[in-house]
């Protein structure tokens, strides 16, 4: 069963760390992500650049509206994700929480609907 892992980050707590330790936390995730990934368990992962960048878009009405940053005012923000294969949420919680980002921010472990049997049942 596939998961999706997203770090939502604070920059207040990111930028309250000593220096260097963001890099040293950064690193000691690549070296978790490559042991995950050799062992089956990381099937992708892609970090996200800051929510400055972000273009949010909503169609009301038939007009669309086109904004700059993320829709939600929010503390946190989605910094990136990891797509696993776990057995189960308990299994995919063990290895969401091996991940250092819950002391800055949020770690959600979501499960991914299984996009084929939607395909089938709406004959697409």
């Amino acid at each position: 069963m596939k998961f999706l892992v997203m770090i939502y980050n604070d920059d207040t707590l990111l930028d309250a760390l000593p220096a260097g330790e963001l890099d040293t936390i950064m690193h000691g995730c690549f070296v978790k992500a490559d042991a995950l990934r050799e062992q089956g368990y990381l099937l992708d992962s892609m970090q996200l650049e800051s929510p400055k960048e972000t273009k949010s878009l909503r169609v009301r009405d038939d007009k669309m509206s086109i904004i700059d940053g993320p829709f939600a005012e929010a503390k946190e923000y989605l910094g990136g994700f990891n797509l696993i294969e776990a057995a189960d949420m308990d299994e995919a919680v063990r290895i969401a929480k091996e991940f250092p980002w819950a002391r800055t921010g949020r770690i959600e472990v979501r499960p991914v609907r299984d996009i084929d049997a939607v395909r089938r049942r709406v004959g697409a």
